[in-house]
C-alpha cells in the first residue's frame, strides 16, 4: 500500500540541498522564495547545505545525507523542498535512513528525482516530481506550476485533476524574470505516437532519465519488488524527462531499462519536452520513440509538461493516474489510493 503525505496550511517546509547548493551571488533566489512561501503562511526552515556549493555539490555526501535525514525525521516538517537539482545526489543514497522515514512530501525535479524515485521504490512513500523551490519565488505562479500546493494537499483516498499548460517556455531568460518567473510563449501540444488521441492509466513512476537510470541494478531501483510489495502488481505508467541526452544515449538507456525489467507490467510511457534529444546520424527523437513502441507495443505520449522546459505538472510517484490526450490537450487525473 502506498503511503501519502499531506501538506497542511501553515506547515513547516524544510529546505535542504541533497545535490547542489546555491552560490553566494545567487542567495537572493532563496531569500525571495522564502519570502513568497511565508506570504502563503508557511514556516520555513533552511539547512546549512543550501548556502554552499563546492566541487559540483553543496557539501560532502555524509553531511548532505545527515541534514536530509534530520529533516525527514523531524515531526515538525511536512515538506522537503530542495532549492534545485544538480549532479551528484546519488552519492547520498547509501547514507540515507530509509527505514526511519515518516510519510512527508519531497518535491522537486532534475537530480532531485533520484531521491524521489529511490524513496518511493524503497519505502512505498509517495513523492512529488514538480517545481523546484527557486521557481516559486515569483509574485505569482502560472496555473500549471501553482498546482503543486493543491496536489500536496490532497488527502489519501481523494483525486486531483491537472491539465496541460496553454503555453510553455522555449528558453530561459535568467536576467529578465517575469512576475511568474517563466516566459511562456510557445503553444503547448501533447503528442501521441501513431495517432492524435490516447488514454492510459497505471501507477506513476519516473523522473529525469539522465540520472534515475543510474539506479538500475541497485537496491534503490528495484521496480519489481516495488510492484510486488506496494502495488499488488498493478501496471506502471512511466514518465521521463531528458535534460542532456542525445538520441543514441537516450536509446541506450531505454534499452537498458527494458533489459533490466523496468518495463515489465508497463501500461505506457510519457516523455516530457526536452532541451536535448539532439539527432545523431539522422536518428531522431521520433525514431527513438518508434523503436521503443515496436519493442513494447505500448502507448507513447510525448512533449508533455514535465522537466527542464517549464512549466510542469506535479506527478506523484506511486499515485494511480489516468492520462488522456485529445487533439493536443492533456489531462492527468491522479488518485491517491
Amino acid at each position: 500500500m502506498i503511503q501519502y503525505p499531506f501538506l497542511r496550511k501553515g506547515a513547516t517546509i524544510g529546505v535542504t540541498a541533497p545535490s547542489s547548493g546555491v552560490q553566494p551571488e545567487l542567495h537572493d533566489l532563496i531569500n525571495t522564495a522564502e519570502k513568497r512561501l511565508k506570504e502563503k503562511g508557511y514556516d520555513i526552515q533552511i539547512g546549512d547545505t543550501v548556502w554552499t556549493q563546492e566541487k559540483a555539490k553543496s557539501a560532502p555526501a555524509k553531511i548532505r545525507a545527515k541534514e536530509l535525514n534530520e529533516m525527514l525525521t523531524n515531526d515538525g516538517i511536512e515538506l522537503i523542498f530542495p532549492p534545485w537539482g544538480g549532479e551528484l545526489l546519488i552519492e547520498i543514497l547509501e547514507h540515507m535512513n530509509f527505514n526511519d522515514m515518516e510519510p512527508k512530501w519531497i518535491l522537486g525535479y532534475s537530480d532531485t528525482s533520484v531521491l524521489l524515485l529511490a524513496t518511493t521504490l524503497k519505502t512505498g512513500i509517495a513523492t512529488a516530481h514538480g517545481t523546484n523551490l527557486v521557481d516559486v519565488r515569483g509574485e505569482y505562479s502560472d496555473k500549471t506550476t501553482a498546482m503543486w500546493e493543491k496536489v500536496l494537499s490532497t488527502k489519501r483516498g481523494d483525486s486531483i485533476l491537472q491539465y496541460s499548460s496553454e503555453k510553455y517556455q522555449k528558453e530561459w531568460q535568467h536576467d529578465n524574470p517575469t512576475p511568474q518567473i517563466y516566459h511562456l510563449t510557445e503553444p503547448t501540444e501533447w503528442k501521441v505516437l501513431l495517432g492524435k488521441d490516447a488514454q492510459v492509466e497505471g501507477r506513476l513512476l519516473g523522473g529525469c532519465i539522465d540520472v534515475i537510470r543510474h539506479l538500475i541494478g541497485t537496491e534503490y531501483g528495484d521496480v519489481a519488488n516495488f510492484r510486488k510489495q506496494f502495488t499488488k502488481g498493478e501496471p506502471i505508467l512511466w514518465y521521463f524527462e531528458n535534460c542532456y541526452l542525445n538520441t543514441t544515449d537516450l536509446r541506450r538507456t531505454l534499452v537498458q531499462m527494458r533489459l533490466a525489467g523496468w518495463f515489465e507490467g508497463c501500461a505506457g510511457i510519457l516523455f516530457g519536452r526536452s532541451p536535448a534529444n539532439d539527432t545523431v546520424g539522422n536518428y531522431t527523437i521520433e525514431d527513438v520513440y518508434q523503436d521503443l513502441y515496436e519493442e513494447l507495443q505500448l502507448p507513447i505520449i510525448y512533449d508533455i509538461d514535465c522537466g527542464h522546459v517549464p512549466p510542469q505538472i506535479t506527478f506523484v510517484n506511486g499515485a494511480y493516474a489516468k492520462v488522456e490526450v485529445r487533439e493536443g490537450k492533456g489531462k492527468v487525473l491522479q488518485h491517491l489510493i
